[in-house]
């Protein structure tokens, strides 16, 4: 019974680390397509706009 805990342990572990690796690849693979684009087109950033004010500014890269 010990050996199976330890499994489905292991297992969880195995598939949080799985889950991380791919949100992070997406991630990293998102920001390479962002500056190639920014790259191809000349730009220095992207413009978001900011919902309570309204006005416009560089987006930051934690967004």
């Amino acid at each position: 019974m010990a050996q199976m805990i330890f499994l489905l342990i292991v297992a969880a572990i195995v598939w949080l680390g799985y889950r991380k690796f791919v949100a992070d690849a997406q991630r990293l693979a998102r920001k390479r397509r962002e500056a190639e684009m920014e790259r191809q087109t000349g730009a220095t950033g992207t413009l978001v706009k900011d919902p309570e004010t309204g006005e416009y500014r560089l987006r930051r890269d934690d967004e």
